[in-house]
């Protein structure tokens, strides 16, 4: 039995020919995207973070050909009413004026560059790191870089792109490596004198600091060139002041790898204990041989 093509019908293909069309280019748009997105995966030779970015592209460029083809097979009907929405545009801006700015500030990123995925930065009062950016919006991961422990938080933050257009964007992305920590310990005024113990703690920080001391000042001297700025480091720093309450603050500043930030915190904060309480029961013992003796 032979089959005839001719008697199959095909009004409706041809009398829907935008719906069939429409179905068409969200089919393969999907095909192309998810094979295109499989080889930047399955690719060796990509480092992880050079892959998130790829991806995020290729989802970017896809999203703005997909729209671009819908809006073309859908021409002729847009132009059909475009006089009857003439009268609703006031509206439509005004109730869409959030969604506008979203794509302007999106604009203004890929025009500036101002971050891109993996890169730490601050936007406003939002932290951490960008895992992802679109026309509408970008995620970050939070870092808690206020609390000085560098680390993620869990929390995941997505700020909008009209954001960009009144806040300030500053890219910390150098802070992944190393960092300029700086953490304070206080104590009572009248019982060490802290300058004292001063030079013992710096040469505790430079004894924990021998073994990247070398990198960090390649490091320092990078950011430097990079920024065309001054940045403290890659040397260690002790600053002492007092407050009004009367407490003296033991400052200490160092460049440091970002992962080992918190941990040589922790050993210079006990330190610091160690030859305060030591200085302090030396203090004690002198003043009481004084007062036997001048009994």
């Amino acid at each position: 039995m032979q089959f005839d093509l001719s008697q199959l019908d095909f009004s409706v293909v041809t009398e829907h020919i935008e719906v069939t069309l429409t179905v068409a280019w969200a089919l393969l748009f999907y095909i192309v995207r998810r094979y295109t997105k499989r080889l930047i995966r399955l690719n060796q030779n990509i480092e992880h973070d050079k892959k998130r970015q790829r991806i995020n592209t290729v989802d970017n460029i896809f999203n703005l050909f997909l729209v671009v083809g819908f809006i073309l097979i859908w021409s002729s009907e847009l132009q059909n009413i475009a006089i009857s929405i003439a009268a609703f545009m006031v509206a439509l801006v005004i109730a869409t004026k959030e969604f506008i700015a979203c794509i302007v500030g999106a604009f203004y990123r890929a025009s500036t560059r101002p971050y891109q995925v993996g890169d730490w930065i601050r936007i406003a009062n939002y932290e951490g790191e960008v895992t992802d950016s679109d026309w509408l919006s970008t995620t970050l991961f939070e870092v808690d870089l206020k609390g000085g422990s560098y680390s993620y938080t869990g929390r995941t933050t997505v700020v909008p792109n009209s954001v960009l257009l009144v806040h300030t964007v500053q890219n910390l992305n150098y802070m992944r490596r190393y960092v300029t920590h700086n953490f304070s310990i206080s104590r009572n005024t009248d019982d060490v004198n802290l300058f004292v113990i001063k030079e013992q703690i710096l040469e505790k920080i430079r004894e924990y600091s021998e073994h990247f001391h070398e990198v960090a000042i390649r490091y320092n001297s990078l950011i430097e060139k990079r920024l065309d700025i001054k940045i403290s480091g890659p040397e260690p720093r002790v600053r002492i002041t007092t407050t009004p309450e009367g407490y003296n603050i033991f400052t200490v500043s160092l460049f440091c790898p970002t992962e080992e930030a918190v941990g040589i915190e922790q050993k210079v904060t006990e330190d610091f204990m160690r030859f305060w309480y030591e200085e302090r029961n030396a203090n004690w013992n002198r003043q009481s041989k004084s007062s036997e003796a001048s009994k």
